[in-house]
């Protein structure tokens, strides 16, 4: 006898191979299918505890057809789950990832963006993804006014830090479609303040909205799907020091094989704000 979880695959794979219409009211089941999906990796399937794919995507406002942006989508947890969906859905699933026309980008920006591109190349699972540079001086995402659903999960710190976050939303303001919506997930410090630069990881949810509603935005709604009332934001080594990085020295040293990591594994990912913005009619 199947156990669960086998029964969710195969499920899952039927569902995304075989063409089924998208009536009204089957949407949820065609989101289900992509994340029970046989081409989910198992590292990003155990994270599935702490990121609530299902609940977060559903929130965001993800629907079939859709064209959606997800920005520096690293490993791809959320690609193996939004270009088969958009596949089976007759949508559109774009990654934004390094710039190849920047003629600062690192070699090793350059290889990953390589590596994501051939990890994804499967177009009979993951469908014609389509690529845009990202970056501090890239170009716009798209046609103006073009996109459905533009998702960021944790990277508004980075921007921060590196003095491109104003850029980056004004960016996601022109592409999307008036009333299309930005879906923003991040390391929340409240009740801390936020900290110049975001140096642990962590941003206020107060500085992160009215940062986005600066670029024109509206917020729409906010979620409690990724709390982690566990994490109290007081870590050697910041967020990183939390699953999934991990980290035990600090940033460019070798890891110290006397760091106990218990206490912080225990706690799981980190606490994180879920928004979601409108831009508006």
């Amino acid at each position: 006898m199947l156990d669960r979880r086998a029964t969710l695959v195969l499920m899952g794979a039927t569902a995304l191979s075989s063409g089924t219409a998208f009536a009204r009211g089957a949407t949820d089941e065609a989101l289900k299918a992509a994340i029970a999906g046989p081409q989910r990796g198992a590292a990003h399937l155990a994270r599935d505890p702490h990121r609530h794919p299902y609940e977060s995507l559903t929130f965001w406002g993800l629907k079939p057809k859709q064209t959606v942006i997800e920005i520096s989508p690293g490993s791809g947890y959320w690609t193996e789950i939004l270009a088969p969906y958009a596949k089976a859905t007759g949508g559109t699933y774009i990654a934004g990832v390094a710039d190849l026309a920047n003629p600062a980008l690192s070699e090793g920006a350059r290889k990953g963006r390589a590596n994501f591109e051939a990890k994804y190349a499967d177009k009979a699972t993951f469908g014609d993804i389509a690529y845009v540079g990202f970056g501090p001086k890239s170009g716009p995402l798209g046609p103006p006014g073009s996109a459905d659903l533009v998702i960021t999960a944790r990277n508004v710190h980075n921007w921060l830090g590196g003095g491109m976050l104003d850029k980056v939303m004004a960016d996601f303001f022109a592409v999307l479609k008036p009333g299309g919506m930005l879906g923003v997930e991040d390391h929340r410090a409240d009740p801390l303040p936020q900290a110049e630069g975001a140096p642990t990881g962590y941003m206020s949810t107060a500085f992160v909205v009215a940062a986005v509603e600066k670029a024109g935005f509206r917020l729409a709604a906010k979620s409690e799907i990724n709390a982690n009332p566990k994490d109290d934001k007081d870590h050697p080594f910041g967020v990183w020091t939390l699953p999934p990085v991990r980290q035990s020295a600090p940033r460019g040293q070798p890891d110290d094989p006397t760091f106990d990591r218990a206490p912080f594994d225990s706690v799981g990912e980190s606490d994180r704000m879920t928004l979601r913005f409108v831009k508006p009619k």
